[in-house]
């Protein structure tokens, strides 16, 4: 995974270069995680993991403090989190994750972006069987033997432990987010990152010339606001 991982993280990189973009999702990640548990990070898992994740793409304190003041306001929008999934050219599988407060408006700016590439927008559970739903942290690397990390941290369900150029990537399944979260934070890991992937099983080889096919439908739905992650998978 250490080589995919990369591609993916390269992929992340060019999305949130576009700082004003990022800073609008991590809003809506901190009103999504308030409504759901309270505005408390002390009690509210989610929204711990939301302000570290503002802090790892340089969001401030300010907008962070804004942003859930903003989310405690009885004016604030609720946002439902809906998955788009179908194909791209070439039959590259395509999983989109959005939060919206406009289902209407979302769900035709996702059918668009699939027509205008001629792609197509499929039915729920499509593609979804074809990725692996993951989570992950980002901890500081402060000399541990990644061997003996992973051994510490298996019966907590993390499958992977590897080296990235500034820090720990840990990897394990979906539902065992909360008890790794708990353990990380109990023993002072130094979470930098944390968040969730999907991750495709298999992958699928293109030419140069059908990437960039797919890449116009992945550029059009990775820019439009709504659109909080885009999964494919393209080799």
């Amino acid at each position: 995974m250490g080589r995919a991982f990369e591609f993916r993280k390269a992929r992340k990189m060019k999305r949130w270069d576009k700082m004003a973009k990022a800073f609008t999702r991590i809003g809506k990640d901190i009103v999504m995680a308030i409504k759901e548990s309270g505005p408390d990070p002390a009690t509210n898992s989610r929204l711990r993991a939301v302000i570290q994740n503002a802090k790892a793409v340089n969001m401030p304190k300010d907008n962070v403090e804004r942003a859930i003041k903003k989310a405690t306001s009885k004016d604030q929008k609720d946002y439902k989190e809906i998955i788009y999934e179908g194909y791209a050219p070439h039959g590259i599988a395509v999983l989109v994750e959005t939060a919206t407060d406009n289902h209407t408006r979302t769900v035709a700016d996702v059918r668009s972006y699939f027509t205008k590439t001629k792609g197509s927008l499929g039915t729920s559970g499509c593609v979804e069987f074809m990725f692996e739903h993951k989570c992950h942290f980002k901890i500081e690397n402060k000399g541990q033997d990644i061997e003996e990390l992973e051994f510490e941290l298996i019966d907590l369900g993390v499958e992977e432990v590897f080296e990235d150029e500034d820090g720990i990537m840990l990897y394990g399944n979906f539902p065992d987010f909360g008890k790794i979260q708990a353990y990380v934070e109990e023993n002072e890991m130094g979470v930098i990152e944390s968040g969730f992937e999907r991750i495709p099983m298999d992958t699928k080889e293109l030419t140069e010339e059908q990437t960039a096919d797919v890449e116009k439908l992945l550029e059009k739905l990775e820019d439009n606001d709504d659109v909080q992650n885009v999964y494919h998978n393209m080799a």
